[in-house]
């Protein structure tokens, strides 16, 4: 019985310790070369005028990437004309003077005071004090335009002819024999701006102070910024690396063979490896392998070579399913990306909108300009059945109320989905109530929650019966509706998903699947009856009294007793004719609508599937007449099931509401 084994089982591991030998001996070329380009690309010189050499965290428009510098942390410079620096600040912009790059401080002037002391717009200096300050070498020069009388001690000029336009300034040294405050009155404006403490007006000279003022001016003051930022970019490009960053990051370093956090390795300064070590390791690396495989003969240990083979069988057969399925299955309407492409749309993963265990989402920008929600997947996502149930779903439908899925990619491991951007962010932020019972917890107002209701439902309509073969979404919840711009409800995260003929009302399914609190009774209890279209009726149902309630169904301050669950809430509120903290009313149509929200809810989370509405049923009950309603009878299942351990979807496309 060992022959037959150790016949199928050699060559096996002689081809994986053939694999290991190579990766080592190709090991030191073998960088990524993204991180390469990240490595290249951030050691071009940064240059303007006569600046050579511009530090980190600085960034100048000369073509290189935003994460070779603090672009979006007020550190971004550009280049007036090729002749010097410009730093801005709102609606002030600063000539950079003098950089040192042995220390944190930086000479900056403003130019809307460079060679005129007379500005149109006469506004006092302003930095973003979360990053710049001022070093003890200032002092504060203040200037008082159009005075209506002269004001004898204080230094004078003109910014045009006419008894309107004196001007008068003075500065600290000064000024504690001063009230500043009685100038006011005196004059139309006041502006504040920084000098260096080493000038002096005492001496005026004869052709007035103006020229002085100006010469003041031109040498502009002096700030300090975050000198941590220059101390960590000081230690990468001592180990040989480059300084960059991203918005969830403030450092980098940039290698040779990688990103690290702090420096890079001592072999990433460009030595180059002994070959002969690498051969030795090799070699020995080889060894050890064939004496674990006579050990395993030995002892007759098949289970282990047996193992290390499925290891690699499995992740190339999962790579290679994915891509039959998709094959198979297409082509598909969408457009197919590269993982390079990915990279460049999100700026390099620069803008997270949010994250969870599916893997982040990142704000992207397409060719066209339009902006993407880019849904990138963790690598340990199994086989794939969720990436390829979101691909072949979404990529079926075409509705208003459903998320349009703009493309996808599928690169080995590196798997992504891309979204139409929703600036609003997802329902549930909008819904639940985070204040005290009786302070009104809906921010869109009642009309909206309404028309968002309607849209949602028409969404799931479509999905039950307007397409050519029916999708069971399995995960309808606040946190997967969208929102767009206008507040338009989207569908989204298909990753659940099951597709069937549309004659197939009841379906087979192994396991439950949906998130706690929204899951329908037969989905984790086939006594209840078949899984079909409404299981997701039943999961609306209870969105839907959140909706209104603004409250959690599985919120923790409930015990799930049969007193707490709440659709019993509800239901014993509105047919005792009870107040549901429904704050924010203010006509009887939003009151109508509530209402028929409550009394469409608890018809969908009837525990018998058979007595649940359709869909369609549920569009023409919210736009009908609430008289033509009537109170289903109480569900008899008083509380949620047990926790289905990690049964929620781990693919949701969730994220904060970001203005583009």
């Amino acid at each position: 019985m060992d022959a037959p084994y150790f016949s199928t089982s050699l060559p096996s591991i002689l081809h994986i310790s053939f694999f290991i030998i190579l990766t080592v001996l190709l090991l030191p070329p073998s960088y990524c070369i993204d991180d390469y380009r990240f490595y290249v690309e951030c050691g071009r010189p940064y240059h303007c005028g006569s600046f050579e050499n511009i530090p980190f965290p600085y960034w100048i428009d000369d073509g290189r990437p935003d994460y070779c510098g603090r672009r979006d942390k007020g550190y971004e410079l550009k280049c007036f004309n090729n002749e010097y620096p410009v730093l801005q600040f709102e609606e002030l912009k600063f000539r950079l003077l003098n950089l040192n790059q042995s220390t944190n401080n930086m000479t900056i002037a403003r130019m809307d005071l460079w060679d005129n002391p007379c500005p149109e717009k006469k506004l006092t200096t302003a930095l973003n004090y979360t990053l710049y300050g001022y070093t003890s070498t200032v002092q504060n020069l203040t200037i008082f335009y159009r005075c209506m009388r002269a004001i004898p001690p204080l230094n004078g000029f003109e910014c045009s002819p006419g008894a309107w336009n004196n001007a008068y300034f003075v500065d600290d040294t000064l000024q504690p024999g001063i009230n500043l405050s009685e100038f006011n009155q005196l004059c139309d404006a006041t502006v504040k701006v920084p000098i260096f403490k080493t000038t002096a007006f005492n001496e005026v000279p004869v052709g007035g102070a103006a020229p002085l003022l100006v010469e003041a001016l031109k040498e502009g003051f002096e700030v300090e910024y975050d000198r941590s930022l220059l101390v960590a970019c000081s230690g990468c490009q001592s180990s040989g690396g480059r300084c960059g960053s991203n918005s969830t990051s403030p450092f980098f370093c940039f290698c040779r063979d990688g990103v690290q956090s702090g420096i890079c390795a001592p072999n990433n300064s460009g030595k180059k490896v002994n070959r002969s070590k690498v051969m030795i390791i090799a070699f020995a690396s080889l060894s050890i392998v064939m004496g674990v495989l006579l050990i395993g003969l030995c002892f007759k240990r098949k289970f282990t070579s047996i193992n290390i083979i499925h290891f690699f069988e499995k992740e190339n057969l999962t790579h290679q399913s994915v891509e039959t399925f998709l094959r198979n299955n297409g082509p598909f309407s969408i457009r197919r990306y590269s993982y390079s492409d990915i990279k460049k749309m999100t700026n390099f993963f620069r803008d997270q909108l949010g994250q969870g265990g599916y893997g982040c989402v990142y704000k992207g920008k397409l060719q066209d300009g339009s902006f993407a929600a880019v849904k990138v997947l963790k690598e340990s996502k199994g086989d794939g059945e969720e990436f390829l149930n979101e691909v072949t779903s979404i990529s079926r439908t075409s509705h208003v109320n459903i998320v349009n899925l703009r493309g996808f990619c599928c690169e080995g491991s590196k798997r992504a989905l891309i979204y139409e951007f929703m600036p609003n962010g997802s329902l549930e932020k909008f819904i639940y109530r985070k204040a005290p019972p009786k302070v009104d917890h809906h921010q869109l107002g009642w009309e909206t929650l309404y028309m968002i209701a309607v849209g949602i439902a028409r969404g799931l309509e479509y999905l039950h019966r307007g397409c050519n073969t029916r999708i069971l979404h399995f995960d309808i919840k606040p946190h997967n509706i969208l929102l767009d711009a206008n507040f338009c409800p989207k569908i989204s995260d298909f990753g659940l998903a099951k597709i069937c003929p549309r004659e197939n009302s009841i379906i087979s399914m192994l396991g439950a699947r949906g998130t706690v609190g929204y899951i329908a009774p037969e989905v984790f209890c086939r006594n209840f009856g078949g899984v079909s279209h409404k299981s997701d009726v039943y999961s609306y149902g209870m969105m839907v009294l959140e909706m209104v309630g603004g409250t959690n169904n599985v919120d923790v301050e409930t015990n799930h007793t049969s007193e707490t669950y709440f659709p019993h809430w509800i239901y014993r509120h509105l047919e005792l004719d009870k107040e549901l903290w429904m704050q924010g009313i203010i006509n009887e149509e939003d009151e109508q609508n509530i209402k028929k929200m409550l009394i469409v809810g608890l018809c969908c989370i009837q525990t018998d599937p058979s007595n649940r509405p359709t869909m369609s049923r549920v569009v023409d009950m919210l736009e009908g007449s609430l008289d033509s309603l009537q109170i289903p009878p109480k569900p008899f299942l008083s509380s949620s099931s047990q926790p289905l351990g990690d049964s929620s979807s781990t693919m949701a496309l969730h994220y904060d509401s970001i203005i583009p």
